[in-house]
């Protein structure tokens, strides 16, 4: 082994170690020294030396500890958390017409939060990052503080994209296909720009905090304008080799079926999502075309309610295409836990007990419960939330290469 690559493996241990020391003071809202070297499996030394590092950078500070003391006696040990005032962390949700964004600090304390229109349901790159631009000049004026002072921006956009490489392959956001999005914004923007598929941080909000804290395997199923998918597999997202693993709404439930916006035909999504219910709606009910798609939907899900025949076979269509799916679901992954989210979750016909019925139905039959099933009706605010997790998540790696490198 040459002396570059000794160097090099010292260096990636050293990250590692540093890496995995933050990770464990994240998990806790504080943490004594020793409790962090049992979690960890590191010498107490090396957590001494490296915890000052950590905290000489600013990245985390010391707290006195009630819990140590002795029948309320002694000094209180001392203990270690995540220092918030470290970094400034933006999340952004880009939905079909709107962008919501929150600020939050290390620890992941919401500082502030907005939705604003986008100045249109399809953009370009460039005219997605002029409204992405404008968003975070009023955020961060709300609160007295620049884009500038922003150490890391986490977005969420539908479609399939390479999360490591901020490529985007297609996203119905966007009017191009195959953008090197991230590379785009981050030299117009000052800061590290963390991208991926917006489902995948929906799984990660609710890792953190939803309905799947302390599960480690679990998915996710977002309706909205489509349909998404968040997959996590021993803690950590699962995106496939091109960004392309979770991409639930378009596999097939019908050979030579419904377009779909992605261009192919036959697409879960075809049938279940926003547009895909409105397509069959103008056609086949009194709806003005020239109302508003919520409006237009509203009208179809209260026809369906009052028993209209043309509305509830719509609705009812689209039901047994989304038991199906999520049979399918079952049968290839067999998670503990399976969370339907999003803005569709406020009706039920997508999962109602006929629908968790015929998805058991149609799953492989052992002598051993179906996997949990709950229902979380997220708003844009939380999607963003994820946004702003992931984007933590990378500014916390950029921190920790740079001590790693300094030693």
């Amino acid at each position: 082994m040459s002396p570059n690559d000794r160097s090099n493996t010292a260096s990636d241990s050293r990250e590692r170690t540093r890496a995995e020391v933050l990770a464990a003071i994240r998990a806790e809202p504080e943490i004594a020294r020793i409790d962090l070297a049992v979690r960890t499996g590191v010498s107490p030394a090396t957590i001494t030396a490296i915890t000052q590092e950590m905290i000489r950078a600013g990245l985390i500070e010391e707290v006195a500890s009630e819990a140590g003391r002795s029948g309320g006696r002694g000094r209180p040990r001392v203990s270690l958390k995540l220092r918030g005032a470290a970094h400034l962390i933006a999340g952004i949700k880009v939905s079909f017409r709107t962008l919501s964004i929150v600020l939050i600090d290390f620890e992941g304390k919401m500082l502030a939060e907005d939705t604003r229109p986008l100045s249109a349901p399809r953009l370009s790159p460039e005219g997605l990052l002029t409204d992405i631009r404008h968003l975070l000049a009023d955020a961060t004026a709300r609160i007295g503080r620049s884009t500038a002072d922003i150490s890391g921006l986490g977005i969420g956009l539908a479609g399939t994209i390479d999360a490591v490489s901020g490529f985007v392959h297609w996203s119905p956001s966007l009017t191009e296909r195959n953008v090197h999005l991230r590379d785009m914004f981050e030299a117009a923007l000052p800061m590290p720009v963390f991208i991926d598929n917006d489902a995948n941080l929906v799984a990660k909000a609710e890792q953190l905090f939803g309905e799947a804290k302390d599960v480690r395997d679990f998915i996710v199923v977002t309706i909205e304008q489509g349909v998404g998918m968040g997959i996590v597999i021993n803690g950590e997202i699962f995106r496939g080799t091109r960004g392309c693993g979770a991409e639930f709404g378009h596999t097939k439930v019908h050979l030579d079926g419904a377009l779909c916006r992605c261009g192919q035909r036959g697409c879960l999504e075809a049938y279940v999502a926003d547009y895909a219910l409105l397509r069959e709606a103008d056609i086949s009910l009194p709806v003005n075309p020239g109302l508003p798609p919520e409006r237009r939907l509203a009208t179809l899900f209260e026809a369906a309610r009052r028993g209209d025949p043309t509305a509830r076979s719509i609705t009812q269509r689209a039901s047994r295409m989304f038991a199906m799916g999520l049979a399918n679901l079952v049968n290839i992954f067999d998670p503990s836990l399976l969370i339907l989210s999003g803005e569709r979750m406020s009706h039920d016909f997508l999962y109602s007990d006929e629908v968790l019925a015929a998805m058991h139905d149609a799953v492989v039959q052992v002598d051993a419960p179906p996997p949990e099933v709950k229902i979380h009706k997220w708003g844009d605010q939380m999607w963003a939330r994820g946004a702003a997790a992931f984007a933590v998540e990378g500014v916390s790696e950029i921190a920790v290469r740079r001590l790693a490198q300094n030693v």
